[in-house]
C-alpha cells in the first residue's frame, strides 16, 4: 500500500484513480506501457522531424532542377543561372553586402579566429537575425518568409559545406559564402572579401586566398557544376600566374577582369544577370520570333542583323546562315538608332571618355574595418 501511495503520487490525477481499480501487478504494467507510449510517441516525432528536414533539404535543389537549367550548353551561364536561382529564392538578394557586414559584427564573428567552427544551431540564430533585420527594412507590404528562407538557405549551406555531417561550419566558409551571395555591388564584396585574407600590410596572404577559393569553389560544386569550377591546387596560380605582392587595387583588377580568371568567370556573370533581369530590348529575336527580349541580347558579328534572344543563345539555337561558330556581342541595354548617332558624334568630339576603369581605385595601405554604426 505504501507503495502504491508513492506512485500514486508520482502520476498524474487521472492515471492515479486508474490504479486504485488494478491489482498490483496491472499497475506496474500500466506504468510501464506509458513510459513505452511517451518513448513512442517522442521517437515518432523525431522521425518526422527528420523526414521534414530531409524534405526541406531537397526542396531547393528540387525547385532548382525544374526550371530546366541543365539544357544552357555554356557551363558559365548554367552555373551562374543555378546560383543566382540559389540566391533569389533564399532571399538573399534583398541582403546587401554592407549589412551582412554588419550581421557578422552583431553576431561576434570578427572576433573569432576563421578556423573557428560553429555549430548549425548557432548558424541558425545567426541566419534568423539576418532575415528579421531584413524584414525591419523592408516596407509591409514586401515582407519576405523568415522561416522559410532560414529554412532553405541553412539546409542549402549544410549540404555545401557540411558535407560529412559534423554539424558544424567553420567561420570563414560561413563569411565567404554569405559575403559571396548576398547581394550588393561586386566591387564592395571583393573589397570586404581581400580585407579577410590580407595581412596587417595590406599585402594578400596566398594561403588565404587559396582558402578562399577552396570555400567559394563549393557553390559551383554545390549545385553540380564541379567538373567546370569546382576547385584545383592550381586555383590559385590561374589567378595570380607571377608571385609578387598582391594589393588592393591588383587583386581587384585581376578578379574583375574581362574576362575575369576562369575559375571565376560565373561570379562576375551572375551580377550582370542581376543588372539586366529587367531590361527591355524592343527587337525581334531572328530564331524564335519574339517581338521583344528581356536581360541579354545577343548580335552576330557576322550576319547582318541577326539577333538572338539570351533563352535561344544559351541553348545554342541557331537557324538561316548563322551558326553557333559565329563570334557573338552581348548587350545588356537598348539603345535606339539615334541615340547610337548621338553617342557617336559625342565619343568624336571628345565629349565622351572612351573607357572608364573597372573599378575606383582605393588607397594601397591597410583600410580600417568600415564603421558601420549608423548604416541602414
Amino acid at each position: 500500500m505504501a507503495a502504491r501511495s508513492l506512485l500514486r503520487a508520482a502520476l498524474p490525477s487521472s492515471a492515479a484513480g486508474s490504479l486504485l481499480v488494478m491489482p498490483s501487478g496491472a499497475g506496474r504494467l500500466f506504468v510501464s506501457l506509458c513510459g513505452y507510449n511517451r518513448t513512442s510517441h517522442r521517437m515518432i516525432e523525431e522521425g518526422s522531424k527528420r523526414g521534414k528536414a530531409m524534405v526541406e533539404k531537397r526542396q531547393l535543389f528540387m525547385e532548382m532542377r525544374a526550371q530546366n537549367f541543365d539544357v544552357i550548353r555554356l557551363s558559365t551561364y548554367r552555373t551562374a543561372c543555378k546560383l543566382r536561382f540559389v540566391q533569389k529564392r533564399c532571399n538573399l538578394h534583398l541582403v546587401d553586402v554592407w549589412n551582412m557586414i554588419e550581421a557578422f559584427r552583431d553576431n561576434g564573428l570578427n572576433t573569432l579566429d576563421h578556423n573557428a567552427e560553429i555549430n548549425v544551431s548557432r548558424l541558425e540564430t545567426i541566419l534568423s537575425s539576418i532575415y528579421y533585420q531584413l524584414n525591419k527594412r523592408l516596407p509591409t507590404t514586401h515582407q519576405i518568409n523568415v522561416e522559410q528562407s532560414i529554412g532553405l538557405l541553412l539546409n542549402f549551406m549544410v549540404a555545401t559545406y557540411d558535407s560529412e555531417s559534423h554539424g558544424k561550419l567553420t567561420v570563414f566558409s560561413m563569411k565567404a559564402m554569405l559575403s559571396t551571395m548576398c547581394g550588393g555591388k561586386i566591387v564592395d564584396k571583393l573589397r570586404y572579401i581581400f580585407s579577410q585574407i590580407s595581412d596587417s600590410n595590406g599585402v594578400m596572404m596566398f594561403a588565404k586566398f587559396d582558402q578562399f577559393l577552396r570555400e567559394v569553389l563549393k557553390l559551383p560544386t554545390a549545385v553540380f557544376e564541379g567538373p567546370s569550377f569546382g576547385y584545383t591546387e592550381h586555383s590559385v596560380r590561374t589567378c595570380f600566374p607571377q608571385q609578387k605582392k598582391i594589393m588592393l587595387n591588383t587583386f581587384l583588377d585581376v578578379l574583375m577582369a574581362d574576362p575575369p580568371p576562369q575559375c571565376l568567370v560565373w561570379l562576375p556573370l551572375m551580377h550582370r544577370l542581376a543588372n539586366v533581369e529587367n531590361v527591355f530590348h524592343p527587337v525581334e529575336c531572328s530564331y524564335c520570333r519574339s517581338e521583344s527580349m528581356m536581360g541579354f541580347r545577343y548580335r552576330c558579328q557576322q550576319c547582318h542583323g541577326y539577333q538572338l534572344c539570351q533563352s535561344c543563345f544559351w541553348r545554342g539555337h541557331a537557324n538561316g546562315p548563322h551558326s553557333n561558330q559565329h563570334q557573338m556581342k552581348e548587350h545588356s541595354s537598348w539603345k535606339s538608332p539615334a541615340k547610337k548617332l548621338s553617342h557617336a558624334i559625342s565619343k568624336s568630339l571628345g565629349c565622351v571618355p572612351i573607357g572608364e576603369p573597372p573599378h575606383p581605385v582605393f588607397p594601397e595601405q591597410a583600410e580600417r574595418p568600415p564603421e558601420l554604426t549608423h548604416t541602414v
